[in-house]
């Protein structure tokens, strides 16, 4: 029997045969990349090991050990972090072209500033640290937001309107007609003219999109219509005196202020609740953030109806007789109403009594208006008199014009301009910007209707200016009034039902209490001191002792045999004697600084030095 070849083992110097699935490919080279040179010449190099590591970082020498984790040691040890090589092609683009602006595009600071929410020269008293670097981020968090505000500024494409004359024309002037000849054919369609004069006068409101129109004329007619496509939603006579109409937080509601009790329908005109609480009703006032329905009365109560749950919150009594002129600040939801004694007053569901109290007029006042920035105030009354009022704390008249007839409505806009109803008049003025006060001194518009006027609204996101008067509904075009860009997420004209019921949910969601109704909504977010020291007191004298204050020092015991009762109440006494020192130091420079202020009050200024100067100690 022949002996059996057996195949040599790979220890003994025999190389072992290389599996086709191990060997790996030559990467393919792309155009971009260099192509390798061969370190030795006819000797080519072998596949590149691990490019990216090798890219990364730098080469070391062959004597360098790595670290690793130790098996003795339960710490693992902590390998240093390799520099990174930072290669200064891969910045370059593949056609080789470099960017020459590089970075994300500076913005201005006046466009940062004008989105920027906190004020960061009012610091907090005596904050923690915890408490400091929570601000401190917050800081952070809002400068990051207003500069991203800034830089979507720049996809508002919309501008606002404008009207300008011709060299030395005036722009009161300027009818409807020829306004709506100008203009396309979009914006001609928002003009028109609902002839309405059996149920006349009439009120009317928009929804807070800008997309619906509500009105009720005396005679009991209430109707709702998508007034850009003259779609009509519902008509119905209630067959009783309309006296004021207003949308809820969506079209969907409809809240109508009627002879006798107030009434909520839905936009198919079903009745869907009748409030007797709220009887003789004539003014309502919907705030959009609180679910809050204001209505005021005959009887002189100012009630606020919770349309979320149906329960009134507050029922005040103004104690000034009727109350028929009733208006609402936009910025902090402050209700303004206007008495017969010429007084303007302040109203919160959070207080039985007003939050201020303004002398407006001589006579009664007859409108109030508001501005959308909660700055200014527009009143007019019985002495003929148009007054704009600063409501930032002091309260004072800024600019007034005696009218002839004087004013029965008023209304701001989104931009800041002011109609006055007067008669069958229309006046509207403008002044320099939004958050500029409008000029008195000559109107920017002047319009004639078929009757008196009975009452005003801007169209929200639209130069549109609703008037209801005795003859029915007409719109007019005002250009430069309304806001161009919206919000989607907030105010969508174009929204559908889907979207209007999950709008509905976060809004609700998102409702703000009525408690928190004041004058300066800025002062919810700040640190009331003077109730901190009151609570605090309090608590000192419940408890008995002040949980807050400074513990004794109590030494810890230190190693064995050196922690004797001498040496433990030795270094009580140092800390203690350290105390007391830092204490007597700053007493004295308190004392040293009120010596020093009362020599500079009884030393007299400017006179000449004395020879006997120098004893004075």
């Amino acid at each position: 029997v022949g002996e059996m070849e057996t195949a040599p083992k790979p220890g003994r110097g025999v190389p072992p045969k290389k599996d086709k699935l191990q060997t790996k490919r030559k990467k393919p080279r792309r155009y971009w990349e260099e192509e390798t040179v061969p370190t030795t010449a006819g000797v080519s190099p072998g596949p590149p090991r691990n490019k990216k590591n090798r890219e990364l970082r730098p080469r070391g020498a062959k004597s360098t050990h790595i670290l690793k984790k130790s098996r003795i040691s339960k710490k693992p040890q902590v390998q240093k972090k390799p520099r990174e090589w930072k290669n200064p092609e891969s910045q370059r683009s593949l056609s080789g072209a470099q960017d020459p602006f590089p970075g994300p595009a500076p913005v201005p600071v006046e466009v940062v500033q004008k989105f920027c929410r906190i004020d960061k020269s009012r610091k907090l008293p005596q904050s923690k640290a915890k408490t400091r670097s929570r601000l401190e981020v917050a800081e952070a968090e809002e400068e990051e937001t207003s500069i991203k505000a800034a830089r979507s500024e720049l996809l508002l494409a919309e501008e606002p309107g404008f009207l300008e004359g011709e060299d030395g024309e005036d722009t009161a002037k300027i009818c409807q007609a020829d306004i709506v000849e100008a203009v396309d054919i979009a914006s001609a369609a928002k003009h028109f003219d609902l002839n309405l004069r059996q149920f006349g006068p009439y009120r009317l409101n928009y929804s807070r999109t800008g997309r619906h129109l509500a009105f009720g004329g005396r005679r009991g007619h209430v109707a709702a219509l998508d007034w850009v496509t003259k779609k009509l939603m519902c008509e119905i006579n209630v067959m009783e005196a309309v006296r004021d109409i207003r949308f809820l937080h969506s079209e969907a509601l409809l809240a109508v202020a009627q002879n006798r009790w107030l009434h909520i329908y839905d936009n198919q005109g079903i009745e869907l609740h009748c409030i007797r609480r709220c009887d003789r009703v004539t003014r309502l006032e919907f705030l959009p953030f609180h679910f809050l329905l204001a209505t005021a009365s005959e009887t002189g109560f100012l009630t606020y109806l919770d349309v979320s749950v149906g329960k009134i919150v507050a029922a005040l009594n103004a104690r000034a007789g009727r109350l028929d002129v009733m208006s609402q600040n936009p910025y902090n939801a402050v209700i303004h109403l206007g008495h017969s004694n010429g007084t303007v007053s302040l109203w919160s569901p959070a207080m039985k009594e007003p939050l201020a109290k303004i002398l407006c007029h001589r006579g009664g006042v007859r409108a109030v208006a508001v501005d959308s920035t909660g700055t200014y105030m527009a009143t007019s009354g019985l002495d003929h008199q148009l007054k704009i009022f600063d409501l930032r704390g002091t309260f004072q008249p800024l600019s007034a014009r005696t009218l002839p007839h004087g004013a029965g409505h008023l209304a701001f806009s989104q931009r800041g301009l002011l109609v006055a109803g007067m008669g069958d008049v229309v006046n509207i003025w403008a002044g320099q910007g939004k958050a500029s006060p409008p000029s008195l001194e000559q109107p920017y518009l002047t319009h004639r209707l078929s009757g008196p006027v009975h009452g005003l609204q801007f169209c929200p996101f639209e130069d549109v200016l609703g008037v209801g008067h005795s003859g029915g509904i007409t719109s007019m075009l005002v250009p430069g009034a309304a806001e161009p860009n919206f919000d989607g997420l907030e105010s969508n004209p174009y929204r559908s039902r889907k979207q209007r019921q999950e709008w509905e949910v976060k809004a609700l969601l998102e409702k703000v209490p009525a408690e928190l109704i004041c004058l300066d909504p800025r002062a919810l977010a700040e640190v009331d001191v003077i109730s901190l020291e009151q609570r605090k007191k309090e608590q000192i004298e419940r408890l008995g002792y002040d949980p807050e204050a400074k513990a004794p020092f109590q030494p810890k015991p230190k190693q064995k045999g050196r922690s004797s009762t001498a040496s433990l109440v030795k270094r009580k006494r140092k800390v203690m004697d350290e105390e007391h020192r830092d204490k007597v130091r700053q007493s004295l420079e308190q004392q040293q600084q009120l010596q020093q202020k009362k020599e500079a009050k009884t030393k007299p200024t400017g006179a000449w030095p004395s020879a006997l100067d120098r004893f004075v100690r």
